[in-house]
């Protein structure tokens, strides 16, 4: 297993049928040295059984350790081969819990994962609870080191190739251990995953039915919330990673409340359960990657990823502090096997994922993000539109000239451009660049009417692989999607 490392305190806890057992634990290191820690019964936990709780001193990234813990009413129990490092929880739906084998060079990375026997892996069972849980009802995988066997057991079992692919790439860039825990059910709407409370907060109210949809995912709110990430909350971890909102898309609106309110409150219950962990630690996304192949479905999945941000754009924002993601709407996999909901390359996913996690949760300092507008500018004489990206920071590279698209109207109310059935939405067909700017050429359907709005990549599956319109010359990554009012 991984316990996080300092500067942090590991926290150890368990359950003893005596209220005044002493409970010592004992860390020792390789070298036979020995610290002991006495342990506090902290709260009566579920069955009147006594909850005792310690915390380690700070022991900084490596190992091995042996954690013995000694009760004075005469039973021990060891847990050997314990790595200090970062500890990362993995979370979502289907696409969080499709699993390494089925991958793009999945083999290769499965028999590769021998090579990574500091990265430690966590799979939690798919159970439901209905109210919270204070241990894992079953375990999928217990804390195992990285080894094809464990990495690449098979489809839909363990492991996760994005929780896995983002693991190793942080592993080789920190050089240190990292404990990657998956609690993940393909299928599963937000609400499910969300406390009470953070469903409170979004006015949701409580599920109209407890029953699984019709293959088999849990639909009644917060049961895996209290199954699957409560039992978790005593464990001091570093950050948060996510792959869900497929089963949001139709309900776009209210996934802009319910993500961040979700995320607040997680942060909000691990660091009032154990203080050790920081009360705003990192958590990153993947913005939605295309479904259908079908280039003319415009709702659902691009209002996803646009309330993925908070209706920002891009993160982190003021709304969603310390907060990453990585754009994945230019992955389409139409021929998947596992459908093209699940497109298979995963690398690319984990790498845009670990690439902004190293600046959000690490501090590096790099270009982390693909090219946003930071201004626009119209042009009524030549009937153009020149958007600046990154204050003139950053070089682009247009690979294409779809994906831009006009609202126009005889009215001024921008209601219209968010009603599909009124055709208020034109595509752009000429576009011309600098290295920092794109000028585009207003739709002649747009002749003496209003400008409302500019969007881009507005598409549940805007582009083929890889050739969506912008994206960075420093590291590939793609332009997000955007829109912006103008009213011209």
């Amino acid at each position: 297993m991984v316990l996080q490392k300092a500067p942090a305190y590991a926290s150890i806890w368990g359950y003893s049928t005596i209220d005044d057992d002493v409970i010592v634990v004992s860390l020792l290191d390789m070298g036979g040295k020995v610290v002991r820690f006495t342990a506090t019964v902290v709260y009566m936990g579920p069955e009147n059984k006594a909850v005792w709780k310690v915390f380690l001193e700070a022991v900084k990234a490596g190992g091995p350790y042996s954690v013995v813990i000694e009760s004075d009413h005469g039973s021990t129990l060891t847990i050997n081969d314990v790595m200090f490092g970062d500890v990362w929880v993995c979370s979502g739906q289907s696409n969080m819990q499709f699993t390494l084998p089925m991958a793009f060079n999945g083999s290769k990375e499965v028999a590769e994962s021998a090579e990574y026997p500091n990265i430690r892996l966590f799979t939690a069972s798919l159970k439901t609870a209905d109210t919270p849980q204070y241990d894992f009802i079953s375990v999928e995988e217990t804390w195992s080191v990285a080894s094809p066997s464990n990495v690449g057991n098979g489809n839909w079992t363990y492991f996760s190739a994005v929780c896995w692919l983002y693991g190793k790439y942080l592993y080789q860039k920190l050089n240190y251990p990292i404990g990657l825990v998956a609690s993940d059910w393909g299928g599963t709407a937000i609400e499910v995953w969300s406390s009470p409370d953070a469903l409170k907060k979004c006015q949701i109210k409580d599920s109209t039915t407890t029953k699984p949809d019709l293959n088999g995912a849990p639909t009644a709110h917060s049961v895996l919330w209290n199954a699957m990430i409560h039992p978790f909350l005593n464990y001091t971890i570093y950050g948060t990673i996510w792959y869900q909102g497929e089963s949001n898309s139709g309900n776009p609106l209210g996934y802009n409340c319910s993500f961040p309110a979700m995320i607040d409150d997680w942060r909000l219950k691990f660091s009032e359960s154990n203080p050790q962990t920081s009360g705003s630690f990192p958590f990153g996304f993947v913005q939605l990657a295309p479904r259908l192949n079908d280039s003319s479905i415009s709702t659902g999945y691009p209002d996803i990823r646009w309330s993925q941000t908070a209706g920002y754009g891009t993160v982190p924002n003021p709304r969603m502090k310390d907060v990453f993601m990585a754009v994945a709407m230019d992955l389409p996999d139409f021929t998947s096997p596992f459908h093209s909901v699940h497109p298979r390359d995963k690398e690319t996913v984990a790498s845009r994922l670990t690439l902004s996690g190293l600046v959000v949760a690490y501090g590096e300092v790099e270009k982390f993000q693909g090219p946003y507008p930071s201004d626009v500018k119209f042009s009524p004489e030549n009937k153009q539109l020149t958007i600046t990206y990154d204050m003139g920071l950053t070089n682009i590279e247009v690979r294409s000239a779809n994906g831009f698209e006009f609202c126009c109207s005889s009215s001024q109310d921008k209601a219209v451009c968010d009603q599909p059935s009124l055709n208020s939405w034109f595509p752009v067909t000429t576009l011309t660049s600098t290295p920092t700017t794109i000028t585009l050429d207003v739709p002649a359907s747009c002749t003496n009417q209003h400008i409302l709005m500019i969007r881009y990549a507005w598409r549940e599956s805007p582009c083929p692989y890889k050739q969506c319109a912008v994206y960075s010359v420093v590291n590939e990554l793609p332009g997000p999607p955007f829109k912006i009012s103008l009213i011209v």
